[in-house]
C-alpha cells in the first residue's frame, strides 16, 4: 500500500493571507499638468524657460516631468550639463502633445464666442518668399491679431515641418506633396538659367544642356524641385550636370551667381528684377515649375489656417479685397 504524499508546506489555519481578495494594481493616470510641463520643456528647450512661460517655479515643473517619467517608467529627457535633450521616446511624445494641445486650443475656440477675432501665430515656410508677397500684407491688414512668421526651405523640408506641426502653411514647387496634404494651386512658370552680367557673351540668349555641362553650375541643396527637374531633363538626354557649388537656399544661389561663380536655375516667377543678372532660356527642354500653398489636411479646422486658406483662395479667384477691416467668423 502506497503511503499518501506529504504536503510540501503547511498553511496555518489562522494565516491572515487566507480569504483575502487582491485587486489588480491600476496604472497611474496621466495628468494634464504633467503633459503640459513636458510639452513646454520640450518646445522651449529647458525647465527654467518652461517655468517662466507657465508662470510656475522651476522645481514645480521638474517635479511634474519627474512624476510623468516615473509613473510611466519612461525616460523623456537626457540631462547633460544643465541642458536637456529629448530621447527617442520624448520626441515621439512631443509629436503627440503637439496634436493634443492643438485640439485643446480648438475646443477653447469652439466654446468661446463665435464672433471672437481670429488671433494666434501663423508659421509659413516657403521655397521662395516672392510667392507670398501678394498674400501676407493684405492678410495681416484683415487679421491684425495674427502674428506671421516666414522662413525659407526646400520642398522636402517644408513637407517634413508641416507633418511635425512646426509650421501651419507651406509653399512648395509641387502639386502632389502627399495624400495627407491639402493643396491650393498658384499656377506654373517656366524654369530658366541665369548668370552674372558679362559672364557669357552678350549675344547669348539660350543655353543647351551640352553647353551647361561645360560651365560651372550653382545648384541648390538636395530636395530642391527646381534642381530635380533640371537634372532629370539633362539625364533624359544622356547628360549629367555636376554642380561646382551647392548652396542652401535660393538667396544664397542668387548671390553666388551674381558674384560670377557660375550658372544658376530658377523659375521665371522667382527671378524678379536684378540688374546684376541675365536670364537664359533652356534650349533643349520646356521645363515648368508649379507652385502650391499646402497644409496638413488633419489641421483644416485650426482657425488661423482656415482663415488664411479662405483668404488665399479669394485672392486667387479675384474675389478678396486686399484691404479691409478685420474679418470675424460667423
Amino acid at each position: 500500500m502506497i503511503a499518501p504524499a506529504k504536503p510540501i508546506c503547511k498553511i496555518a489555519k489562522n494565516n491572515p493571507i487566507i480569504g483575502q481578495t487582491y485587486k489588480h494594481q491600476e496604472r497611474p493616470k496621466m495628468r494634464h499638468s504633467q503633459l503640459k510641463a513636458f510639452h513646454h520643456v520640450a518646445l522651449l528647450g529647458g525647465f527654467s524657460r518652461a517655468a517662466e512661460a507657465l508662470h510656475l517655479t522651476q522645481p514645480a515643473i521638474s517635479e511634474q516631468v519627474r512624476k510623468l517619467e516615473q509613473d510611466h517608467d519612461v525616460l523623456l529627457f537626457r540631462r547633460e550639463k544643465k541642458r536637456v535633450f529629448l530621447t527617442r521616446e520624448g520626441e515621439e511624445l512631443l509629436q503627440q502633445t503637439k496634436r493634443y494641445f492643438e485640439v485643446e486650443t480648438q475646443i477653447e475656440e469652439f466654446l468661446s464666442a463665435t464672433s471672437a477675432a481670429i488671433e494666434g501665430e501663423l508659421r509659413i515656410i516657403a521655397d521662395s518668399a516672392q510667392h507670398m508677397t501678394g498674400f501676407l500684407g493684405p492678410f495681416q491688414k484683415r487679421y491684425p491679431n495674427v502674428v506671421i512668421s516666414l522662413r525659407a526651405g526646400n520642398t522636402g523640408e517644408i513637407i517634413d515641418e508641416l507633418r511635425a506641426y512646426n509650421a501651419e502653411i507651406g509653399v512648395v514647387g509641387s502639386l502632389s506633396p502627399g495624400k495627407d496634404m491639402s493643396v491650393l494651386n498658384l499656377g506654373s512658370t517656366g524654369i530658366l538659367a541665369f548668370a552674372a552680367r558679362g559672364l557669357l557673351k552678350a549675344s547669348q540668349q539660350s543655353l543647351s544642356f551640352q553647353e551647361l555641362a561645360q560651365l560651372p553650375l550653382v545648384f541648390r541643396e538636395e530636395g530642391s524641385k527646381t534642381r530635380e527637374k533640371v537634372e532629370m531633363a539633362a539625364r533624359e538626354q544622356g547628360i549629367t550636370l555636376k554642380p561646382a557649388i551647392v548652396a542652401e537656399g535660393r538667396e544664397a544661389v542668387r548671390e553666388l551667381v551674381a558674384s560670377g561663380a557660375g550658372i544658376g536655375f530658377v523659375s521665371q516667377a522667382e527671378f524678379g528684377h536684378d540688374d546684376r543678372l541675365v536670364q537664359y532660356a533652356l534650349r533643349d527642354a520646356e521645363l515648368a515649375m508649379s507652385e502650391s500653398i499646402i497644409f496638413l489636411t488633419q489641421r483644416r479646422d485650426v482657425r488661423v489656417i482656415r482663415a488664411f486658406m479662405d483668404f488665399a483662395e479669394g485672392i486667387q479667384a479675384g474675389k478678396a479685397s486686399p484691404a479691409g477691416t478685420e474679418q470675424r467668423e460667423k
